[in-house]
């Protein structure tokens, strides 16, 4: 496995960095990895590692490289402060215009062998949510998504298989918003999972981490991009 930071040009001007991590056989099916707003950090290079030696090809870009390139946060005190302020700062164009070269950065890669996915935590499970609904990815799975209730409206541009993954305990995303979820896929080709879990259960770096969550919702996800992406 190889893993390195490229640049990526971005559609408005200037250049941003994306984390590129290339599975064991140097070649794979394409993932898009979207960050928390903690940024790229050591957890979201972990994940993209991780997915790597699954054997995708998987790119993780810095979303928030217009006001703080490259920031890595911890989850807690001022540091999370700073992260909320961040995504408060950051604007939904923007972020929609990264997923479309991030995208086509991917797709370019010579390393890419095969369809592309999309999939991400939090911020970043909202954002492959709209990669899905706006974006030509084949696959989507959605961590704890702040936010995708609201944006149901553009639910309809999704046409690809898609994954939603929530902790039933989540103090973020109350079970009503998922409820939400539900109702504007029903009868389409999505799967919705509920774990015993709080919000940001997947990371081990987190106190809200829940080894057993995190293994099942890898499991599943594993399983919905080997059947859609290979």
């Amino acid at each position: 496995m190889r893993s390195e930071w490229i640049s990526i040009e971005a559609s408005g001007g200037g250049r941003y960095d994306a984390y590129l991590s290339l599975p064991p056989a140097g070649h794979g099916p394409g993932l898009l990895l979207f960050q928390e707003i903690f940024g790229v950090n050591r957890h979201i290079r972990a994940v993209a590692d991780q997915y790597a030696l699954d054997g995708f090809v998987v790119l993780a870009p810095d979303l928030f490289w217009r006001d703080a390139p490259r920031v890595e946060l911890g989850y807690a005190g001022a540091e999370r402060e700073r992260a909320m302020a961040l995504l408060k700062a950051a604007d939904p164009a923007d972020l929609a215009a990264d997923i479309q070269t991030s995208l086509a950065a991917l797709r370019a890669r010579p390393e890419r062998d095969g369809r592309v996915g999309a999939f991400g935590f939090c911020l970043g499970g909202r954002l492959a949510y709209v990669a899905a609904a706006t974006a030509d990815v084949d696959a989507a799975s959605c961590y704890y998504g702040g936010g995708i209730h609201d944006q149901l409206g553009i639910a309809s541009g999704v046409r690809c298989p898609i994954q939603f993954h929530y902790g039933t305990r989540d103090s973020h995303i109350p079970l009503p918003a998922v409820d939400r979820v539900k109702a504007a896929f029903s009868g389409r080709d999505v799967e919705i999972h509920l774990y015993d879990a709080e919000h940001g259960f997947n990371c081990w770096e987190r106190a809200s981490y829940h080894a057993p969550s995190a293994a099942l919702a890898h499991a599943r996800t594993l399983a919905h991009f080997a059947r859609t992406l290979f």
